[in-house]
């Protein structure tokens, strides 16, 4: 029988967009109701490169709060091929840069200052090694001639395969991993290795993007794949395995953003994150199992302390706004208008 309560120690978010400004203080606050600590993007214009940047980014970030809350931000540098070596150390002797991340150039949202070629950046790589800071991997190719729903696998085999035996000391996240190709090779990775998985690709699959018309809200990158590989993602999320946590890479833009001729990627979940997930894990019949995702994998992978405060989830249905605010413009968030089976109590 499904409870109707749940209760488990606070969770952080280990993959997150909160955009800058005004958009920043429209989003903040979903994510600091619902998660003690975030692993903050830093694919801004212009992006954010230095520990000094990402410093003030994590002020602006504090400042947005909502009155009351209680809220880190985790900070990240965004890697180039310009990036020096040194940063890396600066960024292990900071108090605010808990990782580095890797775009592909022109992969995603803001990664036109991404990395081309892998090998331009081996000495920050192995600089990463050296400091054991985490490299936060977009885990696709961006070449024209690989069809969009095998980029990720084929990032594996041409990209990952070499860096794990090139650096086999380098802690790596696969982020947002979406295919049954990335979960097999993680759950197969040695501890210094590990993946998030969204609540989307856990409750979506590619058909979503395509219900009576195309979804543009639906659209983000990696893009949504088949059933097999949804069900694999549920499989290994709700395991146990300690090499998978929770990462929303909940993502805000503009409506006109999406609903466009060239519509951007990214789902907005902030707003129902944990209760999105509830309802993954309950698909599972693993409730049991949210907890240590969700709470325990990700801070025993970045060696941080685990949160000690608790938050409760009810098996109460509530309907989504049709829109959030953000900044001058609003954002659609996932299940818009529908309903969504768990809320915070």
């Amino acid at each position: 029988m499904t409870p109707t309560r749940l209760e488990i120690t606070r969770p952080d978010d280990w993959h997150l967009h909160l955009r800058d400004g005004d958009a920043l203080a429209s989003v903040v606050g979903h994510t600091a109701r619902r998660f003690a600590r975030a692993i903050v993007m830093p694919n801004l214009k212009p992006p954010v490169t230095t520990v000094a940047q990402a410093e003030d980014y994590r002020r602006r970030i504090l400042a947005s709060l909502p009155a009351g809350a209680r809220f880190q931000p985790l900070m990240t540098l965004y890697l180039t091929e310009d990036t020096p070596a040194e940063e890396i150390a600066r960024a292990k002797s900071s108090d605010s840069v808990f990782a580095v991340k890797y775009y592909p150039a022109g992969a995603t949202t803001n990664s036109q200052s991404g990395v081309r070629e892998l090998s331009r950046v081996y000495r920050v790589i192995e600089a990463m090694e050296k400091h054991e800071l985490p490299l936060l991997l977009h885990g696709e190719v961006t070449d024209p001639e690989i069809d969009i729903f095998d980029r990720e696998r084929v990032f594996i085999e041409r990209h990952l395969l070499p860096l794990r035996d090139r650096f086999p000391a380098l802690r790596m996240v696969l982020e947002h991993i979406t295919t049954g190709d990335a979960a097999e090779f993680v759950a197969a990775a040695p501890a210094n290795v590990a993946a998030t998985i969204t609540a989307h690709h856990l409750l979506l699959n590619r058909n979503a993007l395509f219900e009576g018309g195309i979804r543009p809200h639906h659209y983000c990158a990696p893009i949504l794949k088949r059933e097999t590989h949804r069900a694999a993602l549920l499989q290994v999320a709700t395991s146990g395995d300690t090499h998978f946590f929770l990462g929303t890479d909940s993502a805000p833009h503009p409506r006109e953003a999406k609903e466009a001729a060239c519509g951007c990627a990214g789902l907005y979940t902030a707003h129902a994150a944990l209760e999105l997930y509830a309802e993954a894990f309950e698909q599972a019949g693993r409730l049991d199992r949210l907890e240590a995702f969700a709470s325990f994998h990700g801070p025993d992978f970045y060696r941080l302390p685990r949160n000690t405060d608790r938050i409760a989830l009810v098996r109460t249905p509530w309907i989504v706004p049709d829109e959030y605010p953000l900044a001058g413009s609003s954002c659609v968030p996932m299940r818009a208008g529908g309903s969504v089976g768990w809320s915070l109590a």
